[in-house]
Order: C-alpha cells, then sequence, then structure tokens
C-alpha cells in the first residue's frame, strides 16, 4: 500500500497506536485502507473495523477518543 507520511487529508484516524497514524495531521498515512466485518451479519457500526490496521510502535493506548 502506497504511504503518504504527512497524512491523508481524506482517511481521518484517531487510533494512535497504528503503524499508519499520523499524530500531527490526525489521519492515516496509507493511501486507501480495507474495511472488514467482525461479525457475519453487520447491521451496526460496531461490526466494522479498520482491516488495515497494524500495531505500530506507538504503544497499545489505541488513543480513541
Amino acid at each position: 500500500m502506497k504511504r503518504d507520511e504527512s497524512g491523508n487529508p481524506s482517511i481521518k484516524c484517531s487510533v494512535s497506536s497504528c503503524a499508519y497514524h499520523s499524530g500531527a495531521a490526525g489521519a492515516c498515512t496509507l493511501g486507501t485502507i480495507q474495511v472488514g466485518c467482525t461479525q457475519s451479519n453487520v447491521a451496526e457500526c460496531s461490526s466494522t473495523e479498520c482491516a488495515s490496521f497494524k500495531l505500530g510502535s506507538h504503544g497499545t493506548d489505541c488513543g480513541c477518543r
């Protein structure tokens, strides 16, 4: 996947523990992301996830707001 170290302004992200998170921009550094599901019957946002997530060296606190 192509990366823009300054952050992709089209992909907002608050998960600071992700390897692709751009803290200063609050964005993802990937050009595209893959969205996946956590359950076979998706009817709510909580049943989806960013399947492009990769744990980075920022620690394990996700930083979610």
